[in-house]
């Protein structure tokens, strides 16, 4: 007899108790579940089941086998269900996590790619400046901007982003451009309320040393285009990712606040549930990002 059929015939008596319920489980008849019990405990040697007329329960060393059995038999259901799901064309409501400042002016132009290439996938895009629980909220997948936390989340990278202190010249020419990081401290500093860390700029020094900045800022706000549109205005100096201000540098609206200071390198990624497989929708999401994005990078943006 096949060995899978005689485990899963097994376990399926565990799991209801007894024979008759376990022939219901499995559409087969209680005969053909107790041939297949009685032939596995032939070829293990070991009985599995004691045997009443009120009820079936497994031996000690039933239990023990019960246990790697089911592992087995669960394993070779996702093995099933891979295959099926990477058969199957990408279809269903897909929901995304994304910042607002990258999902506006980055992943928002190229949705209707994607949507017309996946025409029976759906998206519900939701912009967000909160970190947000994935599983817990029910989000297929989140689009990340610089360190991830230790989590059992799945990651891919999709780009890196520049981060550094911009500001406008009208700005620099008014209050003087700082030299060296400490004088940051003599400055309106314009900041983002959203980030975990507070009012917390991390600097690399041209030695090499790492610096953190806590200054309270002149603005605070949770939006990255509204700091943006500060540092345009003159209103003081911003940290922001290349993304959002490469093009109103190309145009000379800002500059680097601090000349000679190397901007940090931050990663963009897709990061999405755990598990053996991922679902065709996301799988085909992320697929689409990588290729989308696989020519932006800093001083691409």
């Amino acid at each position: 007899m096949d060995r899978l059929s005689e485990m899963e015939a097994f376990a399926t008596v565990v799991d209801q108790g007894g024979f008759t319920d376990a022939a219901k489980k499995l559409g087969i008849s209680k005969s053909a579940v107790s041939k297949h019990v009685s032939s596995l405990e032939s070829r293990l040697g070991a009985r599995l089941l004691n045997r009443t007329t009120r009820r079936v329960s497994p031996t000690e060393i039933g239990l023990a086998y019960y246990d790697r059995a089911r592992r087995v038999l669960n394993d070779a259901g996702e093995a099933d269900a891979l295959v099926t799901s990477m058969q199957s064309a990408p279809s269903g409501m897909l929901r995304v996590s994304v910042a607002t400042d990258f999902g506006v002016n980055h992943l928002s132009p190229i949705l209707g790619g994607f949507l017309h290439e996946y025409p029976d996938i759906t998206v519900n895009m939701v912009l967000d400046n909160r970190y947000v629980e994935l599983i817990s909220e029910g989000f297929d997948l989140s689009v990340r901007i610089g360190d991830l936390e230790d989590s059992s989340l799945r990651a891919r990278k999709l780009a890196e982003t520049h981060r550094q202190m911009i500001a406008s010249p009208a700005y620099l020419e008014e209050y003087g451009r700082p030299q060296r990081i400490d004088d940051l401290n003599e400055h309106k500093l314009l900041h983002y309320s959203n980030q975990s860390n507070g009012s917390v700029w991390k600097l690399t020094a041209p030695s090499g040393e790492k610096r953190q900045v806590r200054s309270a800022g002149w603005l605070t706000v949770n939006d990255g285009q509204s700091l943006l549109n500060a540092a345009m205005g003159g209103l003081g100096i911003a940290f922001l990712p290349d993304f959002l201000y490469a093009d109103a540098m190309k145009e000379g609206k800002l500059v680097p606040a601090i000349e000679g200071l190397a901007p940090e390198t931050q990663g963009i990624y897709a990061v999405y549930p755990p598990g053996r497989y991922t679902q065709p929708k996301v799988r085909a999401f992320i697929d689409f990002l990588v290729e989308s994005f696989r020519d932006r990078g800093p001083g691409e943006w």
